[in-house]
Parts: C-alpha cells; sequence; structure tokens
C-alpha cells in the first residue's frame, strides 16, 4: 500500500464507514480497524493520522470501548468525534459526565476559525449534535475552538500535541462544512498529499484478485444491481475468461428486470448462466410473515441454487460477492448493533465448498460503487440503477410472499417509477411497497376490501441517512390514481414521509 493512510478506529458508531468515505472524498485513503487494534497493527499501517469514532456507550461505564492510550503518544495528530472526542479526553485525564441538556439534531456553533480545522469558516456554524455526555473538564494542554448554547466544550485542540476533538459530527451532511472541516484536518494538520483516488482503488483491488486468485475460475451471483454488475466487470478485467457468472432469478424482481438483465449481460465478455427459480422460492416462502426469516430462507435457498449451479461446473475454486461497506455496517460488523441481516456478509458458508472469498468492493460506498463503474465503462443506466434489496421484492411485500401480491407489487412499482423518471422529481431511491393491511373502498356500487399500496422516495447523498422527497402534490395524486385504477386489488395509496433514522430506508 503506497498511498498515505488515514486510521479510523471504531467505537461501535454508525457512522464509521461514513467517516472512512470522507477521507477519501478528500483523495486520502482510509482504513478501519476496531478500537481495541493493537498499536503495533497501527503502526504498521504507517498512518499519517488517526480517526476515533463515535459510538453509543458512555466512556465513564465499565466495559465501554476503549483504544490503547498510547497512540495518542504516537506524534501522529489524532481527531475524536463525539464518543471519540470524550475517549481521547478521557484517556488523557479530563471528566466527562452525563449532560444537563442532551443535544440531538442539528445545532447553531460557534467555532474559532484560528482553530486549524476552522479554518477559513465563519464563526456561526451549523453542526449535528447527538450526545448525552459531555467533556465537563479538559485535559491539560488543550484550548477551547467551539462551543454551543449548551455544550461550552463542543471542540478542543492541542496544538503542541496536535490532537482535535469535535462533539458533533462533521461527517454528515447536516453539518454542511463537516467536510471542509475534515479536509483541514487531512491537509493542514497531517500533511496530507491527496494521492488517493479511484483509478488507485482499481488497481489495487486488480492486483489483489489475480494475487488472490490465480488461474483458478471464479463464480459470481449477478443479480444485475450495481454492486453485482460493478464487481462483475472488475473482475472481468482482472480475470478474464475466468468468470462464470450465475443469474438466480428468484421470481422476486422488479417487473421484466429479469429479462432486462439477461439482455445487458448476454453478449458481453462473460460466461453468463440463468436459472430460473421461482418455482422453488415462493414454495420456500409459503406462510412465512417475519421479515429476518424471509431473508434467512432467501439466502439459504440462494446458496443452494447456487451449489448447483457451481457444481456442474467443476472446478471453480473461488466465489465473488458484490458486498459494500452499508451492507456490513447494517450486519453488525465488530461493535455495531445488526439492524438488517444481509444474506451476502458473513464469510464463506463452508457447505459451497469454494476455496475463498472475493469481494473486491467491501470497502466502498454506493457512490464510490457507481464511481467505479463509470471507470469501467459500464453503460449509464446500468451504473446508475437504484439499490435493490438481495431478496428482491420478497421484502416489499409485507407478510406472506405469494403470486397475486408480487404482481400487484410489480405494477404499482412500475407505474411510480414510470411517473417519478418523466416528472424529473428529485430522489435518489425510490419504489413501492405492498402493505399487508387491506381496506374498505367503493368502485361504482360495489364495496371492495383491497390492499394498501405505501410509496417511499428518499434524498440521500450516502445511504446511511435519508430525508423523504418531497415529491408535488400532484405527482402523488397521478400515480395514486393510476395505481388503483390499472392494478387490480389495489384499493389504497399512502405515501411514507419518515426519514433515516430512525426508519430504514426498506421497509423490511
Amino acid at each position: 500500500m503506497s498511498n498515505q493512510t488515514i486510521i479510523v478506529l471504531d467505537f461501535g458508531g454508525q457512522y464509521k464507514e461514513l467517516i472512512a468515505r470522507r477521507v477519501r472524498e478528500c483523495k486520502v485513503y482510509s482504513q478501519i480497524l476496531p478500537s481495541s487494534a493493537p498499536i503495533g497493527k497501527i503502526r504498521e499501517a504507517k498512518p499519517i493520522g488517526l480517526i476515533l469514532t463515535g459510538g453509543p456507550n458512555s466512556v465513564y461505564e465499565a466495559g465501554s470501548p476503549k483504544c490503547d492510550p498510547a497512540i495518542l503518544e504516537l506524534g501522529i495528530p489524532v481527531l475524536g468525534i463525539c464518543y471519540g472526542m470524550q475517549a481521547m479526553c478521557h484517556a488523557l485525564g479530563g471528566k466527562i459526565e452525563p449532560c444537563e441538556v442532551s443535544e440531538y439534531g442539528r445545532t447553531q456553533a460557534m467555532v474559532d476559525p484560528s482553530c486549524p480545522i476552522f479554518d477559513g469558516l465563519q464563526t456561526d456554524q451549523a453542526v449535528l449534535m447527538s450526545h448525552t455526555d459531555g467533556v465537563t473538564e479538559i485535559p491539560a494542554g488543550f484550548v477551547h475552538a467551539a462551543r454551543t448554547a449548551n455544550c461550552a466544550n463542543a471542540a478542543l485542540y492541542d496544538p503542541e500535541r496536535k490532537l482535535y476533538a469535535v462533539q458533533f459530527h462533521p461527517e454528515v451532511e447536516s453539518t454542511p462544512n463537516g467536510t471542509k472541516m475534515i479536509r483541514s484536518f487531512l491537509y493542514r494538520v497531517c500533511g496530507a498529499a491527496g494521492d488517493y483516488d479511484m483509478s488507485d482503488y482499481e488497481a489495487r483491488q486488480i492486483a489483489s484478485i489475480r494475487e488472490q486468485v490465480g488461474g483458478d475460475k471464479v463464480l459470481l451471483g449477478l443479480s444485475g444491481g450495481v454492486d453485482s454488475s460493478v464487481c462483475a466487470a472488475l473482475l472481468a478485467k482482472a480475470i478474464p475468461g475466468q468468470l462464470y457468472c450465475i443469474f438466480v432469478d428468484h421470481g422476486l424482481m422488479r417487473k421484466n428486470e429479469g429479462n432486462e438483465v439477461e439482455a445487458a449481460f448476454r453478449h458481453r465478455a462473460l460466461n453468463f448462466i440463468r436459472v430460473n427459480a421461482e418455482d422453488r422460492f415462493l414454495d420456500a416462502l409459503k406462510g412465512v410473515t417475519e421479515p429476518e426469516k424471509k431473508r434467512k430462507i432467501i439466502g439459504k435457498l440462494f446458496v443452494e441454487v447456487f451449489r448447483e449451479e457451481a457444481a456442474k461446473l467443476g472446478d471453480a475454486k473461488y466465489l465473488a460477492q458484490g458486498t459494500i461497506y452499508p451492507d456490513v455496517i447494517e450486519s453488525g460488523a465488530w461493535n455495531s448493533a445488526v439492524i438488517k441481516s444481509h444474506h451476502n456478509v458473513g464469510g464463506l458458508p463452508e457447505e459451497l465448498g469454494f476455496k475463498g472469498l472475493v469481494e473486491p468492493l467491501r470497502g466502498l460506498f454506493k457512490d464510490e460503487v457507481r464511481a467505479l463503474g463509470r471507470q469501467l465503462k459500464l453503460p449509464k443506466p446500468l451504473v446508475m440503477r437504484q439499490p435493490f434489496p438481495g431478496p428482491g421484492l420478497a421484502v416489499r411485500v409485507l407478510g406472506e410472499v405469494t403470486r397475486e401480491k408480487l404482481a400487484i407489487l410489480r405494477e404499482s412499482d412500475a407505474i411510480f417509477r414510470e411517473e417519478l423518471r418523466r416528472t424529473r422529481c428529485r430522489a435518489n431511491q425510490y419504489f413501492a411497497v405492498l402493505t399487508d393491511m387491506r381496506s374498505v373502498g367503493v368502485v361504482g356500487d360495489f364495496r371492495t376490501y383491497d390492499y394498501t399500496v405505501a410509496l417511499r422516495a428518499v434524498v440521500t447523498g450516502d445511504f446511511m441517512t435519508a430525508e423523504f422527497a418531497e415529491i408535488p402534490y400532484r405527482v402523488l395524486g397521478r400515480v395514486s390514481s393510476r395505481i388503483v385504477n390499472e392494478v387490480d386489488g389495489v384499493g389504497r395509496v399512502v405515501y411514507d414521509i419518515t426519514g433515516k433514522p430512525p426508519a430504514t430506508i426498506e421497509w423490511e
């Protein structure tokens, strides 16, 4: 690894990958390690700086995540964020106590522009606060750099040791100048050269894939989504002729999507294999209503179907997956809480009999995956395809999954997506959900008792946080009218106006 490196030490915060992504956006390579990482491992990476993440615990409680205090004596700059600030100050003799007034959400802070990380910024800054504890006594050598109405120590720094700490989250979009703050830490404090970009990532991964795989065959489950498609393109470039792409059509895709996937890859330099397994998946899901159980059933059956196809090829040694960072964080990596499990996270299933697992996108966010796809010259419609869950429409059909429900959802979803594309409403992801709720309606002189369809559209840059899209009423009205008139079985349409958090983007 020849690039300059920033180590992000994870204390269990939900935004650790987002911090790493912000660093990479600033053209500096980042690597995430758990907070318990031994100092020897940190030294091996030869980082130009460290960032300590937030976390859900109180630093003064027994068993709360800690790091080796010696990292603060390495002579390299350190930035502590939220819990990371408290962990730094606690280790250096400061005092951390519960706040008299907790702060959540966007807050106005007064920052000191003479502090290097606030260089060039106005004194008044909007920042995202999310804390119930705060630093009440600062360690020796530190000076104040920011405050809010309820937090006297919103930012601190020790200019001699180049230790910086902020109580707020500069990595999120709700802190408008947060990336500038991180950039100032990287360039003004750490002396970054800015020697990392996606071409570096591509080159490193190609070298890594070739070293890992050698001359062996590799199998990839190709769904046609952005992640698996970019993974396929990268693998094909790294090991041309050795890649076999198996498209397991589980019957849970959007309208016409299975045929579109086959058409997109049939004539490419890939060994494309389509398996029509709709009946098997629907039989396995019969009577199942709990979302995590659906995911596990689909994941297990996917492995079975994939294993059967792999056996036909005989000598494939490696399994490739388009796993990306959000999959890992939501599945509970390291100290993080499990939000929802992803069937492509958790290591290599022993029963598959493969020699190893190839995951070249595991360190990337969705927008970075798209950037890599453009770099690999994939078609724009494929690169910009919206995120789609691995279990497909099974987690957008609430309750039991049936052919009837899937047909209703496909048509409703197609209408919604068609109207939003046509009107060019601003939304990064949008789809329909078939709820398990029926409601009374009237068609002509007859009473109906049909399903309720929920529409979901969000605006987001990182998919870690999101706001609902403010779609004009006239557009929502047209979508609703079309769905209830054109789709048999739908009697009511509602629009989801919940952000992430507290909700996830998907309903299940």
